[in-house]
């Protein structure tokens, strides 16, 4: 087994304890990585201070900038092949998306690369003896909580903007599924970033997490992952005002009209809920379907369920592994939960007889009421039900606390986009689950959380503006 180390001020740094990193796929111990201790993370958020104390970062010339970012998204290339194998073997998840992550983490770095010297500001007319003008200016110290089910794409999803707006950074990898990360700030420590720009501390959440979001030199905290935890990071910002994002959870729908094209459907259900096994914040865990098409649709659906090959990620196949054991039991403990309230298991619904966290893939009838439909499962887990009229579906689909992402199928132009406008949730598809990219804002509202991701928009949460006024 390999052992890996937490990243402070430009120096690779180990610990007294380690912590253990499982395959998921075999159930067994594959790596070691450092147990980041409190003194590391006051460590590594004096070094982030420090350089943005400096300038170093934040008052270059941003074109400078924008070349550190090409780098990185260069040098990110070159390991990622590398990087994946380990992430599969962490995480999981199928060696072909564990390189898309390595790829998608350098488009980030990229696209927020190209608007690092494209942060103007205005200047506001006063009358004649007046100047006035705004500058966009960075948080300065960003504290940014991983979660572990895209732990490379999401951590350079809000790193490349931070770092694009002249932040530097503090990162607290998931416990569970460390590794790749540790490999994504190998290649940034080729990008010609200063010191304390980037650091990386795996750790326990309810120390070294909790740590550095209530930390005095915190000055921005960015969250993705569960409710629970969301909330308590929330309380310790608000004690101290402290701007953040959040990206919890979901359990978002799509609706199928009455002529919507089956293949489509299937295609975006195959997707939407059996990739990653179903550990996506925007899975599209319920399938609304209008009543003329439920029977044919129910049994297309069951059908491409009942043909998915499960197995390790490294091996061609259909449905990986959940991360962990806990993981599994919490899956399958909800899925007995809603059989206990009289759902009806048309799929799946057990563990395989595998070695490793395996679930397999099941479609559930339900009621709108049911837990099962209202909570977030985070595993391969389809709740299915009919709708009457399209009034009705949008009720049952804005019909949870969540909001994040929401869909439609449907051939009509009109009908469409108006059930679209109607939907509750940061962005909605048409015609296509996970139709957006690193281009398109992305994010929640109500217990899905708030501030946005990705696209133009997502890089001015990671600067203030700040308005001078001068009288002549």
């Amino acid at each position: 087994m390999k052992h890996y180390l937490n990243y402070i001020d430009g120096q690779w740094v180990d610990a007294e304890q380690y912590l253990t990193v499982i395959n998921p796929a075999t159930a067994m111990a594959y790596a070691t990585i450092a147990s980041a201790t409190i003194k590391d993370a006051d460590n590594a958020m004096q070094a982030a201070s420090l350089c943005v104390q400096g300038g170093e970062l934040s008052q270059v010339r941003p074109a400078i900038r924008t070349t550190w970012m090409l780098n990185a998204a260069q040098a990110i290339r070159d390991i990622a092949d590398e990087g994946a194998l380990v992430l599969c073997r962490e995480n999981g998840k199928s060696i072909i998306d564990a390189k898309d992550e390595f790829l998608e983490a350098a488009r980030y770095f990229e696209y927020y690369g190209g608007m690092a010297d494209k942060l103007e500001g205005t200047s506001i007319p006063l009358g004649k003896n007046y100047i006035d003008f705004t500058q966009y200016v960075p948080m300065g110290v960003s504290v940014q909580i991983v979660p572990w089910n895209f732990p490379v794409s999401i951590c350079a999803r809000s790193l490349a903007p931070a770092l694009a707006s002249g932040n530097a950074v503090v990162i607290k990898s998931p416990e569970i599924s460390p590794v790749g990360m540790v490999y994504l700030i190998k290649a940034l420590q080729k990008a010609g970033f200063p010191k304390g720009a980037v650091n990386l501390l795996c750790g326990k959440g309810s120390t070294v997490g909790s740590h550095l979001v209530s930390h005095k030199e915190v000055d921005q905290i960015v969250f993705t992952g569960s409710v629970p935890t969301g909330q308590r990071i929330l309380k310790d910002a608000a004690a101290r005002a402290t701007p953040s994002v959040m990206e919890l959870g979901g359990k978002s729908a799509a609706i199928v009209l009455n002529d919507a094209d089956i293949h489509k459907v299937i295609n975006s259900v195959r997707a939407g809920i059996f990739f990653n096994a179903g550990q996506v914040c925007s899975a599209m865990s319920r399938l609304l379907i209008h009543q003329s098409r439920y029977q044919e649709i129910k049994n297309a659906v069951v059908a491409m369920a009942q043909s998915l090959v499960i197995g390790s990620g490294e091996h061609q196949v259909d449905l990986t592994p959940v991360v962990s054991k806990e993981q599994q039991t919490s899956v399958l403990a909800m899925i007995e939960q809603a059989k206990q309230e009289g759902a009806n298991i048309l799929t799946g619904g057990f563990a395989p007889d595998l070695p490793g966290y395996f679930v397999a893939p099941t479609v559930i009838e339900a009621t709108a009421d049911m837990s099962i439909a209202q909570q977030e499962v985070f595993g391969p887990v389809l709740v299915m039900m009919p709708f009457e009229d399209e009034q009705h579906a949008v009720d049952i689909a804005n019909g949870t606390e969540f909001g994040l992402v929401a869909g439609v199928f449907g051939e009509g132009l009109n009908p469409t986009l108006q059930i679209a406008q109607q939907l509750r949730g940061g962005q909605v598809f048409i015609n296509e689950w996970f139709a957006g990219g690193i281009e398109t804002p992305f994010g929640g509202v109500g217990l899905s959380g708030f501030g946005r991701e990705k696209g133009q928009e997502a890089i001015y949460s990671y600067v203030q503006t700040r308005n001078i006024a001068v009288r002549l």
